[in-house]
């Protein structure tokens, strides 16, 4: 019985071994992002090979179904960095030095600014004031406003 038991341990181990030595299809974690390989697009393809940081070594791998990726873009714009010219648009033609040059242009000056409006003086307070008018206190005239007074028809 623990024959048999090592037995299935050894052969369900080895298969697991032997399971990355055939061929894998590749697909995409996201959609639209490719996966490169030498410069191939392996997105749906089969690649054939052992290929990895795990490995002792580094084989070739084979992808079958792959499509070749441009290196420099072809997208039609121009791009100062890749040192090719413009493949169409706009060429610079450089003027000889020793050409008739254009009249100097007018001069040209503008300017904006922006101020408060004067105000008046303010006058100045007078050197006698006239008296203050105290306002009645609580409790000394009082009028009841609630009941119209006898004589308001009047």
């Amino acid at each position: 019985m623990r024959f048999a038991t090592a037995l299935a341990i050894l052969v369900g181990t080895a298969s697991a071994s032997f399971a990355s030595e055939g061929f894998e299809i590749v697909i995409p974690m996201r959609p639209g992002v490719p996966v490169i390989i030498n410069g191939i697009d392996a997105s749906y393809a089969v690649v054939e090979g052992q290929f990895g940081l795990g490995r002792g070594y580094q084989m070739q791998p084979t992808i079958y179904g792959g499509r070749y990726i441009d290196a420099e873009p072809n997208v039609g714009h121009y791009y100062p960095s890749l040192g090719v010219k413009p493949g169409y648009g706009r060429m610079e033609i450089e003027p000889p030095a020793d050409r008739k040059l254009p009249r100097p242009a007018e001069s040209y000056h503008r300017s904006w600014g922006a101020e408060s409006m004067m105000q008046p003086a303010q006058p100045q307070v007078p050197m006698y004031p006239p008296e203050v008018i105290l306002a009645p206190r609580e409790g000394g005239d009082h009028r009841d406003f609630r009941r119209p007074s006898p004589d308001h028809r009047r």
